[in-house]
């Protein structure tokens, strides 16, 4: 339903069934996906494309230019997946020549005054609490949980299956299945809770806080913990899954936190 209140670039791609409340503003260069609602007053900018069943809640503004001075007017996407639930005024920039896109993927919840900069990665399942703020070219694994008001530095990872506590301020990797907290942000354990919900069993998440004993709680450095971890715990999904995160961190991962 296509609202006469709204203004509706005649170029914009717009499945049929898709609602679209008062005031709503949609550019050129969009498509919008079958069974997704547009709340009244957002604004949908060139270069958006935006999944099914997607919910927008008012104020948002999706698709805006980066606030990057680098910036130069290229052409650049934002591309939201399926199932996304986009609540009041989240605002999500289009990419750079960096990477050429800012994606938020499928089954998503960003709630409301959440901030996606350019180039930002995020992946499926990602909750995004109240007042989160992602800087540029931030990447965020599947089913990551970013407590409200939590700050993000650029070029930051966030790993998959973790939890960060609100308030965070978050300048270097996350890596995946724990929970991070405190000031200045440290492994705070396993996210034991999280993984079981998801289906993992006892065995597994025992190999993780194993995995993570080496690396957090041996007091040995990072390079001596990997070497340990190879010799001393058989291979499988998640141990190479941390091995690989940890191995490809640039900003180098959260520290352990000692009494």
């Amino acid at each position: 339903m296509k609202q006469p209140l709204a203004y509706i670039h005649p170029d914009a791609k717009i499945a049929r069934s898709v609602v679209i409340e008062p005031f709503v503003t949609i550019d050129k260069n969009v498509e919008i996906g079958e069974g997704t609602r547009i709340g009244s007053n957002a604004t949908i900018l060139e270069g958006t494309r935006i999944g099914k069943n997607c919910r927008i809640f008012p104020g948002a503004v999706i698709g805006a230019i980066p606030q990057d001075l680098k910036f130069k007017g290229e052409d650049s996407l934002v591309i939201i997946g399926d199932n996304t639930t986009i609540r009041e005024f989240v605002t999500i920039n289009r990419g750079t020549v960096a990477k050429g896109k800012t994606v938020v993927g499928d089954n998503c919840l960003l709630m409301a005054y959440c901030h996606v900069a350019h180039d930002c990665i995020v992946g499926n399942n990602v909750i995004m609490g109240n007042l989160t703020q992602l800087a540029g070219e931030v990447e965020v694994e599947d089913f990551a949980i970013m407590g409200g008001g939590t700050l993000i530095h650029q070029f930051c990872r966030i790993g998959a299956h973790c939890m960060i506590q609100g308030g965070s301020k978050v300048s270097k990797d996350v890596p995946p299945f724990i929970t991070a907290g405190r000031e200045p942000l440290s492994y705070a354990g396993v996210n034991a809770i999280g993984l079981r919900r998801r289906g993992f069993t006892n065995e597994q998440i025992n190999e993780i806080q194993e995995v993570y004993r080496l690396i957090y709680q041996s007091r040995i450095n990072t390079s001596h913990a990997i070497e340990r971890i190879r010799e001393e715990i058989p291979d499988s999904k998640e141990r190479d899954e941390i091995l690989f995160f940890v191995e490809k961190s640039q900003r180098g991962i959260i520290k352990g936190y000692f009494e």
